[in-house]
């Protein structure tokens, strides 16, 4: 593609439902923290100052050592801050982060609320400096088991609002099942969460339609996978499921062995709602700008399918009516 086309595509307006929030962090962001508060960070990053890994397992504990730096909530209202330019730097108008209590004040309510109270103002900032958008969606871990989701879910439902918009899990896809964590969503439902869970990235089609079944979510996060059953993905379309697909994120980490072999085109093209976003951006070396441009030049999709695209995801987001219709009007 041409400079031209490629300026076209980082100008379009975006909007992203899947990002982790500590896994967003900026690596010098990480660094420069960890020396203010002499934590080593010893194998966290490589020499050209990325964040060094070698496979998903790898990754999570990665995740957790860069995360271990952050123990205030003014280190997540400088984090916020950090990742809403990054993402506005992307032409992302909205967002939608993953936060957990896990991280943020060790599944205590009264330390949650002050770590949320940090983010949102941040957030709010960013909105009136920037133009961006944010809304929060908790999640429990997978891997740290089911009795600690509870705690997350709790902290979820005490604070849900017009910004704690959400509930979902992350995690290990590989650890435990889908159905051990209804008891938590179930609460953050009655609290009037809106749910998703990360569900066939790892594990096959059989995961999400647990995801479906006993956590009765609205959408999924990734579930590229559920294209190795037709049957699933009729189900899919047919219940308006919307998917949180984060290309880059899969073929980085292996998923899928190259771009071209990634089946969101062909979800797309049997009618099943997909999204993009990035995940958790530094690790994989991406933004939503070269999301985009990697799909153009990959599948070929011009400005219309990113437009279709965004507004998907607008009509898919969790927030309320009112900042939904101003998102779609920004969009076109």
């Amino acid at each position: 593609m041409d400079e031209e086309r490629i300026a076209a595509l980082r100008a379009l307006p975006k909007v992203e439902l899947h990002l982790h929030l500590e896994g967003a962090a900026p690596p010098a962001f990480i660094r420069g923290l960890g020396q203010e508060k002499s934590v080593r960070l010893d194998g966290v990053f490589a020499e050209d100052g990325s964040y060094a890994y070698t496979d998903f397992n790898h990754f999570l504990t990665i995740y957790e050592a860069a995360t271990s730096v952050l123990r205030s909530p003014d280190d997540y209202a400088r984090l916020t801050l950090a990742v809403l330019e990054k993402s506005a730097e992307s032409g992302v108008i909205y967002s939608e982060t993953f936060l957990s209590p896990d991280f943020c004040g060790g599944g205590d309510l009264g330390a949650w609320r002050e770590y949320l109270h940090a983010m949102r103002e941040a957030s709010e900032a960013a909105e009136r400096t920037m133009g961006i958008t944010l809304r929060g969606i908790v999640t429990c871990v997978r891997h740290f088991g089911p009795e600690r989701a509870k705690r997350a879910a709790l902290c979820a439902a005490e604070t849900a609002g017009d910004w704690l918009v959400g509930f979902g899990m992350a995690g290990d896809e590989n650890r435990g099942s889908q159905k051990d964590f209804a008891y938590s969503f179930d609460m953050a439902r009655e609290a009037g969460l809106r749910l998703t869970s990360h569900a066939g990235e790892w594990r096959g089609p059989r995961e999400v339609s647990d995801a479906l079944d006993d956590l009765r979510v609205e959408r999924i996060g990734h579930g590229v996978r559920a294209i190795e059953d037709l049957a699933l993905v009729d189900k899919l379309v047919e219940n308006g499921i919307v998917l949180e697909v984060c290309p880059g994120s899969n073929v980085t980490l292996g998923v899928y062995p190259r771009l071209s072999a990634h089946p969101i085109e062909r979800l797309r093209e049997r009618g099943v709602k997909v999204t993009v976003s990035t995940d958790d951006p530094p690790f994989f070396h991406t933004t939503m700008a070269d999301e985009y441009e990697r799909l153009a030049k990959t599948f070929g999709w011009d400005e219309e399918v990113f437009a279709q695209i965004a507004r998907t995801s607008a009509e898919a987001a969790f927030c309320d009516e009112d900042t939904r219709a101003a998102l779609l009007k920004r969009l076109g």
